[in-house]
């Protein structure tokens, strides 16, 4: 393989001027391609194979025109002080907001009048407005919520406090602010790391052009194939994240071959043909846990997991052919000025000696990691695993409207129907029950409403049957509220229920709703969690081991991996489910974690790690197969790829650390755990616990069983055979062989 890139790298490097037009083509045909798509009218959330969803499928099936699964909306009214919302002037106001509703938009399938649906609270404080959509919160149009809010602005003249809730104002959070943040901060990292404007500008003009095509190209296949806006979204941030990690590798290793005196030609074929074999193999494990999603069998999740490994694949893409070509372009100018200056002087044999005399960060930080191996050990496990303690008590859940700031009309209308009713009324659950297979199903349902009021809820609704007599539905309001550990018994316990039901009368009782969905979706991903882990991390273990030629180095990366994410999983519990320093953070709300949040944070920070793992280590892997002992490969691959794997990771740190300023919890979330993780991962994992452990093995280390080493294909990425080959044409000798030390550990990242 890294003959085959060194040859990619010269080649592009010498028609730079074609490869170039190539890319700004394949950005300008993406971005018209996006502008002239139709826009999606669907982005469709389903979990199959929960009960909830056949609760949802079986609604539409029967009663298609009742919209089971559309978006929801309670306009929430509180009267003044002294006052009730059954006062004339009052109950004027509100019964002429539900005309306005009702007229409003063509998607409303129903809005209920509060004082015929006894939609008021019993001292007469509050009442709201039941809106029910046809289609999910995703599909409404902008026309349709600004009817919503529009109603609620004309109720708030009438001097009653008027706040909306439901998921009908859900929209995606605009995250635009964090991500310029993230991208100056990057800039500004890879300005002190390289100290030259255009060496640090590269890596952000070429992930960005990568990030452009990645997402226009989601944007412009959007309608076609049914992705939703997070789909772009999660495209933007790891397209992004990886894009600046696989041409800051390039850029450096290129750097540091024209500081050994190459010429420019050679020194881009050499960086891609080495630090591009890395490139393509921590792409390949980035594209492998993305694409892993699939294992929960979640559409939305596997689309999200697909588009974004498609924009990791253009990112290696790029960062092989468009970072040479760009290369080409910069010259010299690619150097530090000071580098520069220095190699115009020809001062080689001076700086050779300064170099000596004081090595860089890196490498002292590995001669000391050297000297105490097992301490360095000790302090990263035992510290990773204090942390780690409260992932014992993770407990899942989705966010409600209880989570959101107290400044949102989403969180004041929640806290509204709190007071006026009970913090059941925010997640009413739906029983379905199907009585096409029972002899009486009047009687059924009748039975299925006892039983649900022997559990011990706040209302049980009349059934209310389909044209059809064959299917019931029956709202239930629990006693807590949605995201509580009690609504979800309760959902359990009228589950239990019904199987009891469905053994004497045939019926079957069915539990959805958005509460009993967002449960449901919690279990699944609770469910696919261990068997996802398994299966991205014994494929990357397989590709590890292919790149290393290793047992141990792959298994040590794959059990620090581990360590480094329950650290960050026990970080996340504690600030937002415990609420520690969670005033630092903005949480205004503790509860139970986000359950998508796990695997999420697993697939992307595994892609990052194993980033850092292939840089780093396969530095240290090359400096052992040309002859190096064991400590001094661990020493030399720190020496050049300490910095740019630090400047990497401060750079994602600060890229996903821009999110927690959201005032989306949900996102906020996010931001945290992926930046917390990094942080673990690059800096205690990597950066001590790895060294520690390849000083303890030592040259166990590098073992592979002879039979093993048979069956595996030498794919060569410390590029063992490419310098046999370019010693043997000679094509290797340089005027800056000999005399270049100095002038490498000044441009040495």
């Amino acid at each position: 393989m890294a003959t085959f890139l060194y040859k990619l790298g010269r080649l592009t490097f010498r028609r730079r001027g074609f490869v170039a037009l190539i890319w700004v083509a394949l950005l300008a045909v993406a971005g018209i391609s996006a502008a002239t798509a139709s826009t999606a009218t669907s982005s469709s959330f389903s979990i199959p194979g929960t009960e909830a969803q056949r609760a949802f499928d079986l609604l539409e099936e029967r009663n298609p025109g009742n919209s089971a699964d559309g978006a929801t909306a309670r306009v929430v009214f509180k009267a003044a002080e002294g006052e009730k919302v059954t006062d004339a002037e009052n109950k004027r106001e509100i019964t002429g907001i539900v005309k306005e509703l009702r007229s409003g938009s063509k998607q409303i399938a129903k809005v209920d009048d509060p004082f015929q649906v006894q939609a008021v609270s019993q001292d007469g404080s509050t009442a709201y407005i039941s809106v029910s959509y046809q289609v999910n919160s995703m599909e409404l149009t902008d026309a349709t919520r600004d009817s919503l809010e529009d109603a609620g602005k004309d109720a708030q003249k009438s001097g009653m406090k008027v706040e909306i809730g439901g998921d009908a104002l859900q929209v995606m959070p605009h995250t635009g602010t964090a991500e310029i943040i993230g991208v100056v901060i990057a800039a500004i990292v890879l300005v002190i790391t390289f100290g030259s404007l255009v060496a640090a500008g590269l890596p952000l003009l070429t992930a960005l052009i990568g990030v452009g095509i990645g997402v226009s190209t989601i944007t412009a296949l959007a309608n076609v194939l049914d992705l939703g806006s997070t789909t772009s979204t999660l495209a933007m941030m790891i397209g992004l994240a990886v894009g600046i990690d696989y041409a800051l590798f390039i850029v450096s290793r290129y750097r540091a071959e024209l500081a050994d005196g190459r010429d420019r030609e050679e020194a881009a074929g050499r960086a891609v043909g080495t630090a591009g074999s890395a490139v393509v193999f921590a792409g390949l494990t980035v594209v492998i846990a993305l694409v892993g999603l699939a294992v929960v069998n979640i559409p939305m999740l596997t689309k999200m997991g697909f588009a974004a490994a498609g924009t990791v694949a253009i990112a290696v893409v790029i960062a092989l052919t468009l970072v040479p070509a760009l290369l080409g372009f910069a010259g010299k100018r690619v150097m530090g000025r000071k580098a520069r200056k220095d190699a115009e002087r020809g001062n080689g044999a001076d700086l050779t000696k300064s170099a000596g005399a004081k090595p860089n960060m890196g490498t002292r930080w590995a001669r000391f990691v050297l000297r105490r191996p097992v301490w360095v050990l000790l302090v990263g496990v035992l510290g990773l695993g204090v942390i780690a303690v409260p992932a014992a008590s993770l407990e899942m859940g989705l966010p409600d409207d209880g989570a959101q700031p107290k400044s949102t009309t989403q969180r004041q209308a929640y806290d509204m129907l709190s007071d006026g009713f009970g913090p059941g009324f925010n997640g009413p659950l739906m029983v379905v029950v199907d009585t096409k297979d029972s002899s009486d199903g009047k009687a059924a349902a009748a039975r299925v409403s006892e039983e649900i009021e022997s559990i011990g809820v706040v209302a049980v609704a009349p059934a209310q049957f389909n044209k059809a007599g064959d299917t019931a539905t029956i709202v239930v309001i629990p006693k807590d509220r949605p995201s509580s550990h009690a609504t979800e018994e309760v959902v359990h316990d009228i589950r239990d229920a019904g199987r009891t039901i469905k053994a004497d009368t045939g019926a079957e009782v069915l539990v959805t709703g958005a509460t009993a969905m967002n449960i449901d979706f919690s279990q699944k991903m609770n469910d696919a969690l261990v068997p996802y882990l398994a299966l991205v991390v014994g494929l990357a273990f397989l590709l590890l081991m292919l790149v290393f030629r290793s047992i141990l180095v792959p298994l040590k990366a794959a059990l620090g991996f581990l360590l480094s994410v329950v650290a960050a999983l026990g970080a996340v519990v504690a600030v937002f489910q415990w609420g520690w320093l969670g005033s630092l953070f903005g949480v205004e709300q503790t509860g139970p974690i986000m359950s998508m949040m796990p695997i999420f944070m697993v697939g992307v920070v595994f892609g990052l790690a194993m980033d850092y793992e292939v840089f780093l280590v396969t530095r240290m892997r090359e400096a052992y197969v040309h002859g190096e002992s064991p400590g001094q490969a661990i020493v030399t691959g720190f020496k050049h790829g300490a910095r740019v794997v630090t400047a990497a990771a401060v750079i994602m740190m600060a890229v996903f650390a821009g999110f927690i300023g959201s005032s989306e919890q949900m996102i906020k979330m996010i931001g945290f755990s992926l930046a917390i993780a990094v942080l673990f991962d690059a800096f205690v994992v990597r950066m001590a616990i790895v060294p520690a452990v390849l000083a303890l093995l030592g040259r166990k280390a590098w073992w592979l069983p002879r039979w093993l080493d048979r069956a595996l294909p030498n794919v060569d990425v410390e590029g063992e055979k490419l310098q046999q080959q370019l010693t043997d044409t000679s094509d290797s000798a340089g005027p800056g062989d000999g005399g270049g030390e100095g002038e490498r550990e000044l441009v040495r990242v």
